[in-house]
């Protein structure tokens, strides 16, 4: 039986995990979030090294057969720590901004994460190899991953529109660089008047984790009853049950139902 760990500081990772539901319904999940340190952005490298190493450790002892760190911040910042700790033994995944795939469109577009990700030399570096000649907006977005985590609706709009308001009037292409994000991105499409495509990196995500253990997927979009179940789930390194606000959320009711 397949068996994938997923870590994050938040809610985050609900957006792969619902799609590694969608493409190996039969797959197994466990989940480690951090609260006791989000947000992620606001640590030190030191710090957010030994969190996601520490988070990674606690999947580790389920014998997973991949690690997927399901966190823009953590992947800039933790990603090489982790693999030197657990590859080959156990592949680690990473989460990059989709950043190519919104390159590909010759639009130019912004690209909403959290500050920390914003300035990162990780994120310049892939628009410089992706989109050189485009104009792309890099939007911070502070407050919105942690409005996220507990479903607060009214701060989550009022980021939202923070947001807008650094984008120009004619951009109508937004590349999601938090985890986060993808959660509301009902949210940001209804806040914006007209056309917008927006780009998130779950799916993507999602299939390079299967790639990484030989596991061929299912097809996209089919409705998926597998054996799947979320086997455990940790906050901060102690076993808890999901959190009620993942029910605020389309994913995080799928969540719930697999909740073993």
């Amino acid at each position: 039986m397949t068996r994938i760990g997923l870590l994050d500081s938040g809610l985050g990772l609900l957006g792969t995990a619902d799609a590694l539901f969608n493409l190996a319904p039969d797959a197994d999940l466990v989940l480690a979030m951090d609260p006791d340190f989000t947000p992620y952005g606001s640590l030190s490298t030191d710090t957010l090294e030994q969190r996601a190493l520490q988070s990674a450790g606690v999947l580790a002892e389920w014998e997973p057969d991949a690690i997927v760190i399901a966190c823009n911040t953590a992947s800039v910042q933790a990603l090489e720590a982790v693999r030197a700790r657990y590859e080959p033994t156990i592949p680690v995944i990473g989460t990059v901004p989709a950043v190519k795939m919104a390159a590909g469109t010759g639009q130019d577009f912004a690209i909403w994460a959290t500050p920390a990700t914003t300035g990162s030399e990780y994120q310049q570096n892939l628009i410089d190899s992706f989109a050189a000649d485009l104009h792309v907006a890099k939007i911070a977005c502070p407050g919105l991953a942690e409005a996220i985590n507990v479903a607060d609706l009214n701060k989550i709009d009022t980021a939202i529109e923070d947001a807008f308001t650094q984008m120009g009037p004619g951009m109508e292409t937004v590349v999601l660089g938090c985890t986060h994000y993808g959660l509301v991105a009902d949210r940001i499409m209804a806040a914006r008047a007209g056309a917008l495509t927006v780009f998130d990196s779950p799916m993507p995500v999602a299939k390079q984790t299967l790639r990484r253990i030989g596991l061929e997927p299912a097809g996209v979009g089919e409705d998926q009853h597998g054996t799947g179940r979320v086997l455990a789930t940790f906050a901060s390194g102690r076993r808890v049950s999901l959190p009620q606000a993942l029910d605020a959320y389309p994913a995080g009711k799928r969540l719930l139902a697999r909740e073993a």
